[in-house]
């Protein structure tokens, strides 16, 4: 287990989770301590929110790991996020018991409502924690892991690969809109009551979410630095650049890309199982190929290869897209393109990328290095 120690070594990882957990401690604090009244108190929407991007962040850090150090661009993690977040939606669901509109013991009020005789067979279970909090990681890593070995071993690469990943989260998209597959169609789930016995409405399960969220982006950071940082990282790297030459060197590069396809979508998995609590609904438009899409963009501009370039990329994008839908909603599209397009054309590095030259430059560069820093 040396390989999994090895990112307390690096520099990076030690500010990387200095700064989350400074910012989760303040924030915390900032929330508890000050009054409603006071400037700089963060009231509970704004822990909400926050814990909502740190979920977002550790959906990026998972494309980061599989786009940035193997080269594939997947255009379908948002189906692994919505299937963690269905398998929590899920159990949340059970958990609301009699107390919903239709008073069914068993049966949630859609179900209910669409005359629904018996829970199908596919939700028995999801009524314990242990169970359901397994199947965050068992949906989208044996999906991952089918989707992977077929596309794989048969060498599909590319754009074709990026085409086909798109294509299956829209074919899933299109499935749970279906009230026939009982997920909740077009509505999805909602109305949570609670999460392990507390409330989800109290502000300190509020609070305790973000935290989990904190935690959890911290963990999976740590766990994507220790892969790309061991001989296994190296070999994602020699396979991503010259693919070809990895294989002729006589290293399984398929089950390499499988390994590390499968691990980063249960990252995505957990993050999407943390989101749905915090924003009390998962339906799916989470399955939307815009929104994968989207992800993309908050890597190519945090910059890749980096993970916590995505970090920033996902919590600098979403804070603009909070903004924007707040004041133009209709302009918010137009900004993600040019967003995209400055990241692709001013920034190939990303923000990350710019602060590493900035950095070897120093402060007081002249203007050509500078503009040297940003090409």
């Amino acid at each position: 287990m040396h390989w999994l120690a090895k990112p307390a070594t690096e520099r990076s990882t030690q500010v990387f989770i200095g700064v989350l957990t400074a910012a989760l401690v303040a924030v915390c604090l900032l929330n508890l301590l000050l009054p409603a009244g006071h400037p700089l108190h963060v009231s509970t929407y704004m822990v909400t929110l926050l814990g909502k991007y740190l979920c977002y962040a550790l959906l990026a850090v998972a494309v980061d790991l599989v786009w940035g150090y193997l080269g594939i661009l997947s255009l379908g993690h948002g189906a692994f996020f919505a299937l963690g977040g269905y398998a929590m939606g899920m159990y949340l669901m059970r958990q609301i018991g009699d107390r919903g509109t239709y008073g069914h013991p068993v049966l949630p009020d859609f179900m209910v409502f669409l005359n629904w005789e018996s829970l199908p067979w596919y939700w028995h279970g999801f009524d314990m924690a242990w169970f359901a909090f397994l199947m965050v990681l068992l949906a989208p890593g044996l999906l991952a892991l089918m989707f992977g070995f077929l596309a794989f071993r048969s060498r599909v690469t590319g754009v074709y690969l990026s085409i086909i990943t798109q294509a299956l989260t829209f074919a899933l998209m299109l499935a749970f809109f279906r009230n026939e597959m009982g997920f909740g169609g077009n509505n999805g789930l909602t109305d949570f009551k609670e999460l392990l016995g507390f409330p989800l409405s109290a502000d300190s399960t509020r609070l305790g979410l973000f935290v989990a969220s904190g935690v959890a982006l911290g963990l999976g950071y740590w766990l994507c630095r220790a892969i790309v940082s061991s001989k296994l990282g190296r070999v994602c790297v020699a396979s991503r650049d010259a693919e070809a030459r990895t294989r002729f060197l006589g290293y399984r590069v398929d089950r390499v890309q499988l390994f590390v396809f499968v691990i980063s979508a249960m990252i995505a998995g957990v993050a999407g199982a943390l989101y749905v609590p915090q924003v009390g609904i998962i339906n799916p438009s989470e399955f939307s190929p815009l929104f994968s899409i989207e992800i993309v963009v908050w890597v190519a501009l945090g910059g890749r290869a980096t993970l916590y370039g995505a970090v920033i990329g996902a919590i600098l994008v979403n804070y603009a897209k909070t903004v924007f839908t707040g004041v133009m909603p209709d302009a918010w599209l137009f900004a993600l393109g040019g967003l995209f397009v400055v990241a692709t054309v001013v920034l190939p590095q990303g923000l990350a990328g710019l602060l590493a030259k900035f950095k070897r430059t120093g402060p007081a560069a002249s203007a050509k290095e500078v503009k040297e820093a940003t090409a």
